[in-house]
């Protein structure tokens, strides 16, 4: 597939190098660990499924880490970077260590959570070491915005891979858990150690894996209506929905007439509610009346 030499990838004294000729100091205010081990970015990219004619588009690169494990494997990589001096300085990397394939790099210079489009072909996969700070808003602006992505593989503190795997029920299931179901079948998929970063978090990593669905939620309610009622649930996710969602509902009783609509227990919480069952109650609102 491709005829990369084994040394393209960035090893640890590449990445401190590098490191230093840009006068870059990682930063905790943008979350940045820089992965330093050839063999975890390979096993992401395998984790990932990354095929040969993938668009693939990648948050927070750093200093390319994963990037070029990328360019191995897909057609295509699209780096979203926020960094200025690290934006400036990955297409230099990639065409120096990987010159055969730097025609199918792109960057783009911006923060995540204000692109509105990509440049090329229409991305298949997301695959990223999110920065921890910002990775749940930025996973879901990525699948809300680009639905072409049909995988997402996403590196992120392990405690947040938890909780967009939870199931109902789980003690960490919640908002994220939700919203990420709203779009994909969303699973762990796998534990990575902290001495493959540098500087070392002082927390574990997990890999999480969404696969989109193939068909959208069956709902009359929108994304945003579903989306709403999560949130008031989980606001005060120690009470009941009856409690919890009379502020969404207009008052205690509506919300009870609206979770009876839907076939749910006034008395049940938050927690315990499938993507469906939101979405089967948004689809209830009680009409708020003008006068």
């Amino acid at each position: 597939m491709s005829s990369t030499e084994p040394d393209a990838l960035l090893g640890p004294a590449d990445i401190r190098d590098l490191a230093a000729k840009l006068g870059v100091r990682p930063t905790k205010q943008r979350g940045q660990n820089f992965v330093i081990d050839a063999n975890t970015v390979r096993r992401i990219v395998r984790t990932a499924e990354v095929r040969p004619d993938d668009v693939v588009v990648e948050v927070g690169p750093g200093l390319g880490s994963l990037t070029l494990a990328l360019l191995e494997a897909a057609d295509r990589v699209i780096a979203v970077e926020i960094d200025d001096v690290l934006a400036a300085a990955l297409p230099a990397t990639v065409q120096a260590r990987m010159p055969e394939r730097a025609d199918r790099f792109a960057l783009v210079h911006s923060d995540a959570m204000l692109v509105t489009e990509l440049p090329g072909p229409a991305p298949t996969a997301l695959v990223a070491n999110l920065p921890y700070n910002v990775a749940v808003p930025v996973l879901l602006t990525m699948l809300e915005r680009f639905p072409s992505i049909e995988r997402t593989l996403v590196m992120v503190q392990s405690e947040v891979a938890d909780r967009l795997a939870a199931r109902p029920g789980n003690k960490v299931y919640g908002v994220p858990s939700v919203k990420a179901n709203w779009y994909a079948d969303v699973k762990r998929a796998g534990a990575i150690g902290r001495n493959v970063f540098w500087p070392a978090p002082n927390v574990d990593s997990g890999l999480v894996s969404l696969v989109r669905r193939t068909e959208p939620l069956a709902t009359k309610a929108s994304r945003a209506e579903v989306f709403a009622v999560v949130d008031a649930a989980f606001a005060q996710r120690r009470k009941t929905l009856r409690a919890a969602l009379a502020g969404w509902a207009g008052s205690a009783p509506a919300a009870e007439a609206a979770l009876v609509a839907a076939g749910i227990s006034p008395q049940a919480r938050g927690e315990a509610l499938t993507v469906e069952e939101f979405a089967a109650i948004a689809e209830h609102k009680p009409e708020v009346s003008s006068l």
